[in-house]
């Protein structure tokens, strides 16, 4: 297929990232792919968009999710094989109850056990803190394959259930045994799980100093964490196979290192966020040139709060799934620590953190992570430390009191060693990111800068960013102490902002930024809010470097704050009414998403699962119009052979009842015209909810779109 530029997109409801070669993509790469439960097709209640703070839809991964009750179902279509599903729900508080599946309408033996059990955590000792933490992630191995195309059903049984997005995935076998390998069986643990198998464990960790203790598939029961934990390898058979039941794995201050921990679940029971219990995956040290890998991490207080020598750890491509504080915290005196390719969902605090408390944190990075709904505080936060890298990460939904990316000075305890060196921040995507802060009463920025506690004097370069949908602002320069501290030696230099709620910039603090290359579209109110706090502490001075457009404008009043979308001139009678709109598919292939063919770049495009016609794709307007006139499109290279599309065209004025507008008739794309085909509506045609049902392709056995546009004149 045709080589498309740099995008941003819901690939099924997960959000990826494309980019041209000069360029990585962002976030983790992924053994499942995702489908919002919002673009599937139910007979429950579809939920939000909200970002309202305590609500269902604010914490969902796309603000959006499906209610069902006793007896109603969401059906997904499957995007590619799988034999594997993980749903992330949210049930009642104190109630619990199972899942009906169902798989191209036959009920499997097998059902999903839902409930609250990990949810509703209350922190009334931090501020601004409400109940939180709504959701939670189950999963089931279907016992079949599916095929792209397929379709997986979930029905509530008796409880209310609110799903939010199914994880598709191709589970490979369990791995067998390493040769001269310690199996924990052979040294008495019980894989029924009903046994204690810690003293088991250790054993067999002292058996196979230098070597691999082998965690057999099976569910094997923990009382109390390891220590003396060194020169080992602790590997199973893979996450779904092999299962350690634990709140607490490894606590142990300090280890000579060569530890390294792979392909196994840890799955613990914790149910409330206690800061003074270790109720992590791994509290402490893992001592120097240790790694972690393949780990279903889920249940726990925090994934890893590591401290003490974890020089040159490797963290990667691991799953860290509702923890009711952070994913990974760096707690001071890193070395050398690499983080990468790791998703995170629904952490209680920041997913990602270096916080350089006792001594920095130093040439560390978190890169190529996949980080969706923290809900009490930060995708990724940077408190302090010294040449540190923030690369290449994907974030979407961050809720209250937090911002995608945070790089701060703020040090919560002493002694804390500032921001200095060289911060990098670089080629990140931000989605949905910012929320508005209860303690100041006013909005967090998707992408953070705040000299909290003392003035930031390290150099930042914050580079190739795209930030789309913040509900607020994209870049804050902050002194959240409230004591003026000045925000210095800032470099914004190649960012693309869409849809930003209020202002590009919310400049906050005295300092300075130069910005180049900056371009912006559909800003909510204006292009720039300078009001330094407090109001005597100095200006901030933004340097224009060149090359940027779209956000000219400032903010003219610094006693009110922009609400989101304030300042939006009068629309454009003659504009695309599609443009940037959310877009729905009955099936995606690959990361060719529904929200490709809205995006406003004809290189991009929408690709429905193959060989599964008819296929449809919708478009929510967000009011209704008399729409006139349709203009697809396919990328006009030439590498695009000549086709005919089978198309219907459908509408709907409330996103449930559907009726035909324009029969079906076939559309002739050419490059050789511009790949583009025109469909004349109807007078009186009156719709908010646009859908194109495609029944044929003569060029490829699925539905394609670059662009769908929509006019009200003809």
């Amino acid at each position: 297929m045709p080589t498309i530029g740099a995008v941003v997109a819901l690939a099924a409801g997960m959000l990826v990232s494309l980019a041209p070669a000069a360029h990585a993509a962002a976030g983790a790469t992924l053994p499942f792919t995702s489908v919002e439960a919002e673009s599937a097709t139910t007979t429950g209640t579809r939920i939000g968009p909200d970002y309202t703070q305590g609500t269902l839809a604010s914490e969902a991964s796309g603000r959006q999710a499906v209610r069902l009750g006793s007896g109603q179902r969401v059906e997904f279509t499957v995007p590619r094989a799988a034999n594997a599903v993980n749903l992330s729900y949210s049930v009642p508080d104190g109630q619990s109850g199972s899942l009906n599946v169902y798989v191209n309408g036959t009920r499997i033996a097998r059902t999903l056990p839902v409930t609250s059990k990990y949810s509703y955590v209350d922190t009334g000792w931090i501020a601004g803190a409400k109940t939180h933490h709504f959701y939670d992630d189950a999963r089931l191995l279907l016992g079949r394959n599916v095929q792209a195309g397929d379709k997986v059903a979930f029905e509530s049984t008796g409880t209310q259930v609110t799903v939010d997005v199914a994880d598709f995935e191709q589970v490979a076998g369990a791995a067998v045994q390493p040769a001269g390998s310690v199996s924990v069986v052979a040294k008495g643990a019980d894989p029924s799980g009903n046994g204690d198998s810690t003293q088991a464990f250790r054993d067999a960790i002292a058996a196979a100093q230098g070597g691999v203790v082998w965690i057999p598939p099976g569910d094997y029961r923990l009382t109390s964490s390891l220590s003396g934990v060194r020169n080992v390898t602790l590997q199973g058979a893979g996450s779904w196979y092999s299962v350690v039941h634990t709140s607490r794995f490894i606590d142990q201050p300090s280890s000579t290192g060569g530890v390294h921990i792979k392909d196994f679940a840890v799955l613990g029971e914790v149910t409330e966020r206690v800061d003074s219990n270790p109720d992590n995956f791994v509290n402490g040290s893992l001592g120097p040139d240790s790694s972690v890998s393949g780990m279903w991490i889920q249940h726990l207080k925090c994934g890893f709060w590591l401290a003490g020598n974890n020089d040159n750890l490797v963290v990667e491509n691991n799953r860290v799934l509702d923890t009711t504080a952070d994913g990974l915290n760096l707690n001071g005196t890193a070395k050398g620590v690499r983080v990468r390719g790791n998703f995170l969902r629904n952490q209680g605090d920041d997913s990602l953190a270096m916080w350089s408390l006792h001594a920095p944190d130093t040439d560390s990075s978190f890169e190529n992570n996949t980080i969706s709904q923290p809900n009490l505080a930060n995708g990724i936060a940077i408190y302090g430390g010294t040449d540190i890298t923030v690369r290449d990460n994907l974030i979407s939904d961050t809720n209250a009191l937090g911002s995608g990316i945070a790089i701060s000075n703020q040090k919560f305890a002493d002694p804390f060693s500032p921001l200095a060196g060289t911060i990098t921040v670089d080629g990140n995507t931000l989605v949905r990111t910012g929320a508005v802060n209860p303690n100041w009463n006013h909005p967090m920025g998707a992408l953070r800068v705040d000299s909290y506690d003392s003035a930031i004097n390290a150099t930042v370069n914050i580079t190739h960013t795209t930030i789309t949908d913040s509900p607020y602002s994209a870049f804050e320069f902050v002194s959240g102490g409230g004591q003026g501290h000045p925000v210095r030696n800032v470099t914004v230099n190649g960012a693309t902002v869409r849809d930003t709620g209020t202002v590009v910039v919310q400049a906050e603090a005295q300092g300075a930024a130069t910005f180049r290359n900056v371009t912006a579209s559909s800003v909510g109110a204006a292009g720039v809010y300078n009001c330094p706090y407090p109001a005597n502490s100095g200006p901030f001075t933004l340097t224009d470097g060149g090359g940027n457009s779209g956000w000219s404008s400032t903010w003219s009043d610094c006693s009110t704050w922009p609400r989101p979308g304030q300042g939006t001139p009068d629309p454009d009678p003659g504009r695309n009414l599609a443009k940037g709109r959310p877009a729905t598919a009955t099936g995606s292939q690959d990361v060719y998403t529904p929200g490709k063919a809205v995006d406003g770049d004809a290189g991009s495009y929408w690709e429905s699962a193959n060989n599964a016609f008819p296929q449809a794709w919708t478009v929510d307007l967000g009011s209704s119009y008399a729409v006139r006139r349709l203009v697809l499109k396919l990328p006009p290279s030439p590498a695009w052979g000549a086709r005919t599309q089978t198309v219907t065209v459908l509408g709907s004025t409330d996103g449930s009842a559907y009726s035909t507008v324009a029969g079906s008739q076939g559309y002739r794309f050419d490059p050789a015209t511009g790949n583009t085909a025109t469909v004349s509506l109807p007078a009186g045609t009156n719709l908010r909810c646009l859908r194109l049902s495609v029944s044929a392709n003569t060029g490829w056995p699925a539905a394609q779109f670059s662009e769908v546009e929509a006019y009200l004149g003809s």
